[in-house]
């Protein structure tokens, strides 16, 4: 059985994660973050350090259904190349751009040339070449070979061998030589740096895409049992490795790439399910047609709000009033979820009138 190309349920998820990932970003008060919605310190994974994997995964599984019919179909595969990178450098230059605002407006320690915008362009463009270029057993190598290369790397590689820490793991030594004070995070005493989108933890980032092109391909193929199964191995197998490999997004280690991915599966197949089968509502489906232009807007937003110095006034006369009555947490998350609220009602709006920004 095929099904259509483009699925409801996959622009639902990809909007709900973009919510998502705009909730966690976004609490009124970082000291006074409810645990599901904060990052793991270091080792573990939270609900909250789901959200980046799952859209990359996402992206893969889009691209895969884009892409994937129309080279079975016998497309110009020189076109769909140059469209892939095209877009993929849009993608990054438009993250170095929101950067760029960033460090103007809000006075950053230093302009930051990797992040997540980057990140997507590069494992889009990646994922998108092996889809053009190659078959399954190909795809499924080049994970196996990532997985297991960057396990190899983090446990044998670098100045201090086998060492998972910030400071002494191989992701952030490169971190240190390739960027310098730039990285998101830069120590001048000892010198050292530490990026969580740095270039090295971008390769099991891909891995994590070309999960999904692989899922995208079975939705497409109506071969929906290999999801909840691959879901399941993948979410044991990396319960297994995380003993020896801990799951942590900053490092996007290879047992993290597994745990997140089985997640991912199982929430594409419900999504599935739900929407595309049983004709469910598509829930987030605004939110998941503009989710750059949501994610870009919404980092806008913050940039003004900060710069301009409106942020901590506003969230004191309209959300610090709980305080006597709920504590610091309540307020803190009905400023993300305010947040979220104004952006949804964007994106609704846009969906209404057929205007959808695609870089």
């Amino acid at each position: 059985m095929q099904q259509q190309a483009r699925l409801d349920s996959v622009d639902a998820l990809r909007g709900l994660t973009v919510a998502a990932m705009l909730l966690v970003n976004d609490p009124g008060d970082w000291g006074h973050v409810y645990a599901p919605l904060a990052h793991a310190a270091w080792h573990g994974c939270t609900p909250a350090d789901l959200v980046f994997p799952f859209f990359l995964f996402i992206v893969g599984g889009s691209l895969s259904l884009s892409l994937g019919p129309r080279m079975a179909a016998g497309g110009d595969a020189v076109a769909l190349r140059r469209t892939v990178l095209v877009r993929a450098l849009r993608i990054i230059v438009l993250g170095l751009v929101l950067h760029a605002i960033a460090h103007w407006l809000m006075d950053t320690r230093a302009f930051r040339p990797f992040g997540v915008l980057q990140r997507i362009g590069l494992c889009f463009a990646a994922a998108g070449l092996l889809v053009i270029e190659t078959r399954a057993r190909t795809q499924w190598a080049v994970i196996g070979a990532i997985l297991l290369g960057y396990w190899a790397l983090l446990s044998w590689g670098g100045p201090s061998v086998g060492s998972l820490s910030k400071e002494g793991n191989l992701a952030s030594r490169v971190d240190t030589a390739l960027l310098g004070r730039f990285a998101y995070e830069f120590n001048a005493t000892t010198g050292l740096g530490h990026e969580p989108e740095g270039l090295l933890s971008t390769l099991p980032a891909m891995a994590t895409t070309l999960l999904g092109v692989r899922a995208g391909d079975w939705l497409h193929r109506g071969q929906r049992s290999r999801l909840w199964q691959a879901g399941m191995v993948a979410l044991l197998a990396a319960w297994a490795w995380s003993y020896v490999l801990p799951f942590n997004k900053q490092l996007w280690t290879s047992s993290y790439v597994l745990w997140s991915g089985g997640w991912a599966m199982l929430a594409l197949l419900a999504a599935h399910e739900f929407i595309d089968r049983r004709g469910g509502p598509a829930l987030g489906r605004s939110f998941g047609l503009n989710a750059i232009a949501a994610y870009a807007g919404a980092w806008l937003m913050v940039c003004v709000l900060e710069g301009l110095r409106w942020g901590g006034p506003l969230y004191r006369v309209a959300f610090e009033w709980m305080l006597p009555i709920t504590g610091p947490y309540v307020p803190s998350l009905a400023y993300a979820l305010a947040f979220v609220s104004v952006w949804w009602v964007v994106v609704v709006w846009l969906d209404r009138r057929k205007l959808y920004f695609k870089i």
